[in-house]
């Protein structure tokens, strides 16, 4: 390019991205074709006059975000970075759960009814809340321990709703009982009974997943070694809100389900947005067999996790089909 029009290009490029006049009011000012500001605008890109750069904060990945997204079908896709140590196999869930609670500040409206289940990162996220319009918080399933509650999603639904400044509809009450029977008269009691009216008026939900085993499922730590198995035996890779799925992402196991204090599946898939919060190697299996079941529209989760789910088979359940889950194939 020559002085005057390097200079030409310059000054295009500056009223182009810089003070963001259309292409029109440039080619207006220069007495030229817009097709001439165009091909200036462009020449300014490939003689390295004009450098564009994304640039998104150093502990998320834009790449992997945008490739999760499009290859589950999701609507909306954080990937932060991993724990430094490589030997983890597991996430930092506090760290999810702030990036979670950035994303719900941006997704919830006012008006909303906001539904928080049961999970370690879900608890970190409402602890990280510094701002949501006003909405309805309501507890989606039970606790893991009645004697935590206080410190866990009871405490995460009024948390969230203190700064939402709205209503919260906690529940007390274990998520695993005995038997149906006791699961049952439970749900009848009138403050369960009151949260479980507002499950068909959630929009937003933010849950949590578990793999198949020690410390990475609440829900297999609750159950016997003899239930562990015979849940394992019927080929479980997946745990959320106590609903269990195989790797294909169909649900098996709906016997445990009557036992549990929770959101059905069937109302979890007709919530328009379900934001999942998972990562760690060790959960990419898991988080891969419920993105199958199409009850996920979203998810958080760390570049450990994201490296294998973008690695695996690519058949899958496009979240935003909300696909049924008690559907099996033909």
């Amino acid at each position: 390019m020559g002085p005057a029009e390097l200079m030409q290009a310059a000054a295009m490029a500056r009223r182009f991205y810089l003070e963001g006049k259309s292409k029109i009011q440039i080619a207006d000012e220069f007495g030229v074709s817009r097709f001439k500001v165009a091909r200036v605008l462009e020449s300014a890109v490939e003689h390295d006059l004009v450098r564009i750069e994304i640039r998104v904060p150093a502990e998320l990945d834009a790449d992997r975000s945008d490739a999760l997204r499009a290859r589950y079908g999701l609507r909306h896709v954080v990937v932060a970075e991993a724990p430094a140590d490589s030997s983890d196999l597991t996430s930092d869930p506090e760290n999810l759960g702030e990036i979670a609670a950035d994303l719900l500040g941006e997704l919830v409206s006012e008006g909303d009814v906001l539904g928080l289940a049961w999970g370690r990162s879900t608890i970190h996220m409402a602890a990280a809340l510094r701002e949501l319009p006003p909405c309805t918080v309501v507890q989606l399933t039970g606790v893991y321990d009645a004697g935590t509650a206080e410190r866990g999603s009871v405490e995460a639904v009024r948390r969230a709703a203190a700064v939402a400044g709205g209503e919260a509809h906690p529940i007390y009450a274990p998520m695993l009982l005995p038997d149906p029977q006791t699961a049952a008269a439970l749900r009848g009691q009138t403050g369960i009974a009151g949260a479980f009216k507002y499950f068909d008026k959630v929009t937003i939900a933010a849950v949590s997943i578990g793999s198949w085993e020690p410390g990475i499922s609440t829900v297999h730590d609750m159950l016997t070694p003899q239930e562990r198995a015979h849940y394992a035996s019927l080929g479980v890779s997946a745990e959320m809100s106590a609903h269990l799925f195989d790797a294909d992402g169909r649900r098996i196991g709906r016997d445990l389900g009557e036992r549990c204090i929770t959101v059905e599946a069937e109302r979890l898939r007709r919530i328009p947005e379900v934001v999942a919060i998972a990562g760690g190697r060790r959960k990419a299996d898991a988080i891969a067999a419920v993105l199958r079941s199409g009850l996920v529209t979203s998810l958080v989760t760390d570049t450990a996790a994201a490296d294998q789910l973008l690695a695996a088979a690519p058949g899958h359940r496009p979240a935003l089909e909300r696909v049924d889950p008690d559907r099996t194939p033909a």
